[in-house]
């Protein structure tokens, strides 16, 4: 471990004094790739160079225990010692996880599908409740969010929605909302107060350039079908709307957020790509492909990876026995320390599989 983090360190320095150089500075495609790597090895070197110090600390104090005539200072350098012992521990392990790699499609923009399960009506409630989280939450981390499709069932339920959330690091973000959300409450139609049950099921996929899935054109039928929707003056007046049918694999995308057929048309690419890229991942890794079904399921009441639980306030993921009563808040986008928890639970199972 240490030589691979004197090797990063080595390259970390190369690189700030590469940045530093006018010819650099005047490239812009060059500038921007090494201040990329520059930005993902700050962490690990700024930790590394904590544990370089702790090794020091260590060394001294040890030194001070065995050369000090006073008792004072000796006992003082034992507790130094002590400390320092305890925290290179600490700082070993945090190495370990920032040594891991990552996944090289974290940096992507996502796509999301929120799609109704058990429980009819509610249930597409329910999709609508999980559309607004991430919409808030994506504002709070200065994503920009556009919706793709979807199927809307009035008072704010979708039967399905599809949406692209870009940013920086949105995947990284997002992946781990992937699976069925299993929401209990006493719906507003229910007048004898009893609690239901129901589902949505959120699928995440990474955005995919052009060169990284290849689309012959002569695979596509491409439709112009008119808008579906709530309503609208716009709404079933021009075919401004696209439906894309992929012959090889079946696939099927409809786009009817734009008013304008082209970006209606860009923007089903886009999913399309999505789609296909990530058909092409499970084909090549068939483990990660049943880990996923195993994830998103039928979406049937007994599988679920989270509870939102209104009567009680609480929400739980059961991947990681997390629980917070701040459901509100938590329905408002303010999930981030839900994602952070899975994303170390994820770091420590994947060390786990490393030893």
């Amino acid at each position: 471990m240490t030589e691979r983090l004197r090797d990063a360190e080595i390259r970390f320095e190369s690189i700030e004094k590469e940045l530093s150089s006018p010819e650099v500075i005047q490239d812009n495609k060059k500038y921007t790739a090494l201040m990329k790597e520059y930005k993902n090895l700050t962490p690990l070197i700024e930790k590394y160079r904590e544990f370089v110090r702790c090794e020091r600390d260590i060394a001294e104090s040890r030194e001070l225990m065995e050369i000090s005539d006073d008792a004072e200072m000796r006992e003082l350098a034992t507790e130094e010692y002590k400390s320092a012992k305890e925290r290179i521990v600490t700082i070993e392990e945090e190495l370990k996880m920032l040594l891991l790699p990552k996944d090289p499609m974290d940096d992507k923009n996502v796509v999301v599908e929120i799609r109704a399960g058990a429980g009819g009506d509610e249930a597409a409630l329910f999709a609508g409740v999980l559309f607004r989280m991430y919409t808030m939450y994506a504002d709070t981390k200065r994503f920009k969010t556009e919706v793709v499709s979807m199927n809307e069932t009035g008072l704010g339920g979708f039967r399905e929605i599809t949406f692209i959330v870009s940013g920086e690091g949105a995947y990284s973000c997002f992946k781990y909302e992937m699976g069925v959300h299993r929401v209990q409450r006493v719906p507003e139609t229910e007048t004898s107060g009893r609690i239901h049950t129901s589902t949505a099921t959120v699928a995440v996929l990474p955005e995919v350039e052009d060169v990284e899935v290849e689309i012959n054109q002569s695979d596509l039928i491409i439709e112009t079908i008119k808008s579906s929707g709530a309503g609208g003056q716009h709404v079933n007046k021009t075919e401004s709307a696209i439906r894309m049918i992929h012959k090889p694999t079946g696939i099927v995308i409809e786009c009817q957020d734009e008013r304008s057929q082209f970006k209606n048309r860009d923007k089903a690419m886009k999913l399309l790509r999505a789609k296909l890229f990530d058909m092409k991942t499970a084909e090549q890794n068939e483990k990660i492909a049943s880990e996923r079904r195993s994830q998103v399921g039928t979406g049937d009441r007994s599988e679920r990876i989270r509870t939102y639980n209104y009567p009680q306030g609480r929400v739980t993921d059961h991947r990681i026995g997390l629980t917070t009563h701040s459901m509100e808040n938590f329905l408002n986008g303010d999930i981030s320390f839900m994602i952070e928890a899975l994303a170390t639970a994820d770091a420590a199972a994947r060390l786990k599989g490393e030893e």
